[in-house]
């Protein structure tokens, strides 16, 4: 089988189903299975997948444990020579998946694929071409210097400045919004790591991907939109607290392995920082919104 497309779902009924239409015109002339994964849902959606979509794969999960973890079950079923991890507030175009499958044919290097990921307004999303963090990078975007000073390149290194919007190229981190990874490359690598329960499992992937020995790709011929936030959890603080956990597992995973080894003794203390700053940002939005 030629590719597997693997979408996890958390209340998000009527995303996915724009989703899941758009994906069966991609797959249109290429041998592929698709797998939704329900976290545990409490709208309509396993219910609309089974009624409007009876061809997909559909596992209904009684717990949340996370997406790594129902990444992680569909990938062990998965028959595909590739496997694209896909975000259900996606929309795909009809030749998306013919074009990765393409570039990845002739790049026998790509471990890989990331693409040109634009928002529900068509602007570009910064997120679709990164860098793996540095101890400069993070310190940066830990303390707000990139934030503060868009413009300049030596406080936004994170976001791959330096590469054109349409510029094939390689790149570190590949968005999990859209992830499209050669199989024989998770062989290599191990699947997603179980520790991150939303966020940061798409940085620690990329990491180990080009430790391989293989290379990530942005590829901009195809483009993407993405709602961004849809998909993750309805509690914007939970959502908070999951990003910057996320971001604390990141860095001592990597200073264990010799990455971060002095820096992340204030790196960490820099990522309880904005934690507490996006807490109160948000508490004051909601309560002045009042």
């Amino acid at each position: 089988m030629e590719l597997t497309v693997i979408i996890i779902s958390y209340n998000v009924s009527e995303y996915l189903r724009k989703c899941l239409t758009t994906v069966n015109k991609a797959c249109r002339g290429i041998d592929c299975e698709i797998y939704v994964v329900d976290n545990n849902s409490d709208d309509n959606s396993c219910s609309m997948v089974s009624e409007e979509f009876p061809h997909i794969c559909l596992i209904k999960n009684k717990i949340n444990k996370g997406y790594s973890f129902a990444n992680n079950q569909a990938i062990r079923l998965a028959r595909g020579k590739y496997i694209l991890l896909l975000n259900p507030d996606t929309l795909i175009e009809e030749d998306a998946l013919t074009r990765c499958i393409g570039f990845m044919d002739l790049h026998s290097d790509a471990g890989a694929l990331g693409v040109k990921m634009v928002n529900g307004e068509g602007e570009f999303l910064p997120e679709s071409k990164r860098a793996l963090p540095s101890s400069a990078s993070a310190f940066f975007k830990s303390f707000g210097l990139s934030w503060l000073f868009p413009g300049l390149k030596v406080f936004n290194r994170y976001y791959m400045s330096e590469v054109g919007l349409d510029e094939i190229s390689e790149n570190e981190i590949i968005s999990g919004a859209f992830m499209f990874i050669r199989r024989e490359t998770l062989n290599s690598t191990g699947l997603l790591d179980e520790d991150y329960f939303i966020y940061g499992e798409d940085v620690d992937l990329s990491y180990r991907i080009l430790e391989a020995g293989y290379k990530n790709y942005y590829f901009p011929e195809v483009k993407i939109t993405h709602y961004k936030g849809r998909s993750t959890p309805r509690n914007k603080y939970d959502d908070i607290f999951n990003f910057y956990k996320a971001m604390r597992i990141y860095i001592k995973k990597r200073r264990a392995g010799g990455k971060f080894r002095y820096s992340s003794y204030f790196l960490i203390p820099g990522v309880y920082f904005r934690e507490v700053l996006a807490l109160l940002f948000r508490f004051f939005q909601k309560t002045f919104r009042k």
